[in-house]
């Protein structure tokens, strides 16, 4: 495991990094980068994708022009910093880096032995947690969006210096200000600041390139707390928790069910991948999202999900929603960074990985994470189960499970899951929606076939255990893989019948069996969901011009009226469109003229709302889309407050009784 103590200032490292925030309120960050080149013309590269977020998302648009010069002064000395982009063209030593593909920079004129100073600009105004930020607010980054790596270089120790202007800290105090990362840092000492024209200099550094990648950071105003827990052998782990961004959290309640949390996954597993770890988290709005690091995750929440003053002992439903993520991101740091598909243990970031194994990963993942906030006691039982059935409900929702599988789903990543268009649910299935419910399913399903002795916890603790006894402490794992380790816990041929219909296949899943079987009942609500959110098979907006059709769902009254997405309805039955109109002839068994535009055309169809859906085309019957909404109740009062583990009904929800027996 790396080490991440404070950078010594007088250590020098092969590959020198400063980013200088100077321009901050134009979203810029220069870059200087000075290496030494181990060959003739070396070519620098950026990744085009961030490992946990399977999109490419070509992170070079975001740079302007690269120049270079061959420099004197050798590397870890000490050097005035000038690396504005406008300077270059008239410095007479500077050269133009060559592009040579969408993300790869040649250096013509540097040859092996020479050092080199790279001088870049980088823009960064993405709110999200996959790229970088700047403004006056915060300085946020992934070194996946600024950092260009040395080809051939890449396992290189690396120093990095953030450069923050004294102007960043006008209208704050100072002492709020902090740099949360999960490598730590150290600050300048204050005789070498004058050389930095009073600019605070935070100084970390990372055994390679790609160790640095992993290590995201930001630089704002935030609160912060610690924590600690105990893995089994009673070793402590220090936590921190970072908060930046306008809220009224309550940071006592936030401390004290992250720490059960925290505490309950190292219940289970044992032991940790990290010796401590960050949670970076930024309260905005409406954004939402997480991504995990190997000991960090970095989140972005609306502060409505944070918890309030008062927040009840059952934290709201918004809440539980933060504390999902939070989760989620966290048991990542076991279930994708050590444990991981095999295509992505030596990743290359320039081209895609393809795997049918997201769902093992993010589908495991988004089932644990809600399961494990009641395993921790952070919510109670009843509270899970509305978890559980929003998930259900997503997936007898989606029209596309009959379509696509879940391996299909997973393999397809890159082209499908984050380019969602109006014809999504209609064609696919989110590997995290369905993965998490096939994780639900794998579960009940191992508890069944070895009479309660074994379950999914106990297939991911399995493969944990297998990589920390690998020297490099992480493996990757294939489907072949996963049938290997789940038949030590279940027949072969059970896992295989279940990975041919479930997994590979598009049957639907047993989920109303799997779950009576373990005394929970479903329950259904016919009206809700038939009137509220898809009459006559659209999901739509009611809009000051009237009702606009977002989506279609194939076979529905609509699609065969010709009603399609992005048409926005102006009248039906000759009244101006609203919900309330809609609602009237959402069951009529006669033709409804509906008069509409189509991009600027205007346009009449008649709509026969009660007609069945045509499944001639589909592959199955899962095509229709459920017209009822789920929830679940335990059959027995008993087991909805004081579940013991004495049979298969019993043992589903108390995970952590099983570990501690």
């Amino acid at each position: 495991m790396t080490s991440i103590s404070h950078a010594a200032n007088n250590q020098l490292s092969d590959i020198h990094y400063q980013f200088d925030f100077e321009r901050f309120l134009e979203h810029l960050v220069d870059v200087t980068l000075r290496f030494t080149a181990d060959i003739d013309a070396p070519n620098l590269w950026l990744p085009a994708w961030i490992p946990g977020s399977y999109l490419m998302r070509e992170f070079a648009r975001n740079i302007t022009a690269v120049h270079y010069e061959v420099v004197d002064c050798p590397i870890g000395k000490k050097q005035s910093v000038d690396s504005k982009a406008v300077d270059n063209d008239a410095k007479p030593n500077r050269h133009r880096a060559q592009k040579i593909d969408k993300h790869t920079w040649q250096l013509p004129q540097a040859r092996a032995g020479q050092t080199i100073s790279v001088y870049y600009e980088v823009y960064c105004y993405d709110l999200s947690v996959r790229t970088a930020y700047v403004d006056q607010q915060r300085l946020y980054g992934n070194f996946t969006s600024l950092a260009l790596a040395v080809n051939g270089q890449e396992q290189s120790p690396v120093q990095v210096s953030l450069m923050v202007p004294e102007a960043f800290f006008v209208d704050k105090k100072k002492e709020q200000v902090l740099l949360a990362c999960g490598l730590k840092a150290t600050n300048l000492q204050s005789d070498e600041r004058d050389l930095y024209d009073e600019r605070d200099l935070y100084s970390v550094q990372a055994d390679s390139y790609h160790e640095l990648i992993d290590y995201p950071f930001e630089i704002a105003i935030q609160e912060k707390f610690d924590f600690i827990i105990q893995d089994s052998q009673h070793q402590t782990l220090s936590h921190q928790f970072f908060l930046a961004g306008k809220h009224n959290a309550n940071m006592g309640r936030l401390q004290q069910d992250l720490t059960q949390i925290c505490q309950t996954y190292l219940n289970w597993l044992g032991a940790a991948p990290f010796d401590d770890y960050t949670f970076m988290t930024y309260a905005s709005g409406q954004d939402y999202g997480g991504l995990e690091h190997i000991n960090s995750t970095s989140l972005i929440t609306p502060r409505r999900d944070l918890p309030r003053i008062n927040e009840p002992a059952v934290p709201s439903s918004d809440y539980q929603r933060f504390l999902g993520l939070c989760s989620h991101e966290y048991f990542h740091a076991w279930w994708v960074k050590t444990v991981r598909p095999d295509v992505m243990l030596e990743v290359d970031l320039r081209r895609e990985a393809f795997t049918p194994l997201l769902w093992v990963f993010e589908g495991f993942t988004s089932y644990i994470d809600d399961f494990m906030l009641q395993a921790s006691g952070v919510i109670d039982k009843v509270s899970y189960l509305k978890l559980l059935a929003e998930q259900i409900n997503r997936y007898y929702q989606t029209p596309g499970r009959a379509q696509q599988s879940v391996a299909e789903s997973s393999f397809d990543a890159w082209i499908k899951l984050y380019r969602n268009d109006e014809n999504t649910g209609n064609a696919g299935i989110s590997y995290y929606n369905k993965g998490a419910l096939v994780a639900l399913c794998l579960d009940l399903t191992l508890l069944e076939k070895s009479a309660g002795r074994y379950r999914l916890f106990d297939v991911v603790k399995g493969f944990y255990e297998q990589a920390r006894q690998n020297e490099s402490k992480r493996i990757g794992i294939s489907s072949a893989d996963m049938g290997t380790v789940i038949g030590q816990f279940m027949p072969v041929a059970e896992w295989q019948e279940f990975e041919r219909r479930y997994i590979n296949g598009v049957e639907e899943l047993p989920i109303e069996k799997l779950l009576a079987a373990n005394g929970i009942q479903f329950y259904t609500n016919n009206k809700e969901t038939a009137d509220k959110h898809v009459p006559w098979g659209m999901r739509c907006t009611e809009t000051p011009a009237g009702i606009k059709i977002n989506r279609v769902t194939r076979g529905s009254a609509a699609a065969k009226a010709g009603l399609s997405a992005h048409d926005v309805i102006i009248a039906i039955d000759g009244i101006k469109a609203d919900n309330k109109q809609l609602a009237l002839f959402n069951d009529a068994s006669h033709d409804i003229e509906c008069h509409l535009f189509r991009r600027d055309e205007l346009m009449m169809v008649k709509v026969l709302p009660r007609v069945l859906n045509d499944n001639t085309h589909a592959k199955n019957s899962l095509e229709k889309v459920f017209p009822h909404s789920v929830s679940l109740r335990f059959l027995r009062a008993d087991l909805e407050n004081d579940l013991g583990h004495s049979n298969t009904e019993e043992n589903w929800l108390n995970v952590m009784q099983i570990y501690n027996d």
